[in-house]
């Protein structure tokens, strides 16, 4: 085994592709909607990151300067979409990076919390999918992790995603840098350093 400094975190990342444009299938349904995303707040998209990703401590955006995520975020081969339920409030994001010729990455994927289990990851996957197949486009990526849903995974996989390369990341825990609150992602121990 590896050590790994105590305030730091490991994880083990996957990528995961889709080489061929999946069939047309019906639309899974679900009371949510997307919403379109042109040019977004830098603040607003962080509230919706940190929102849907803290539980699996994503951080990334969290700490990147506003002119750089800026320029990722109203970059016109970016797409940034916010799910809704049906009161308008935000409970997911979808982003989609059409930056590379002939590729889509799914950059960000995710719901709530309180939305896992309940199908609305297949309607929100179709969603992504519909998008991200365009005209020119022959590759279909994403990145899971460890610290990701435990089903993200084999999820991706159903979806067809078929994976192929791991690699191991670590970072400081944003938890102890004060970019999450302590009490997220409980499921990973938040070991403080000693002395």
């Amino acid at each position: 085994m590896t050590p790994v400094d105590p305030a730091e975190v490991a994880t083990i990342v996957t990528t995961l592709e889709m080489r061929t444009r999946p069939r047309p299938r019906p639309m899974p349904n679900a009371p949510l909607g997307l919403v379109a995303w042109a040019d977004p707040d830098p603040a607003k998209y962080r509230a919706l990151f940190a929102r849907v990703g803290a539980p699996w401590l994503w951080f990334s955006r969290l700490v990147m300067r506003d002119d750089m995520l800026t320029a990722i975020i109203h970059d016109p081969a970016v797409s940034v979409f916010a799910v809704v339920d049906r009161a308008g409030i935000e409970v997911g994001l979808l982003e989609l990076d059409h930056r590379r010729p002939g590729e889509c990455e799914i950059a960000y994927f995710g719901l709530i919390p309180e939305l896992a289990g309940r199908g609305h990851g297949r309607w929100l996957m179709a969603q992504a999918l519909m998008r991200a197949w365009t005209a020119s486009v022959e590759r279909v990526w994403v990145h899971t992790c460890t610290l990701d849903h435990p089903s993200a995974l084999n999820f991706y996989r159903r979806q067809g995603f078929v994976a192929i390369g791991r690699a191991v990341e670590t970072f400081a825990d944003p938890r102890l840098l004060g970019l999450l609150p302590e009490g997220a992602a409980p499921q990973i121990p938040l070991i403080r350093p000693v002395g």
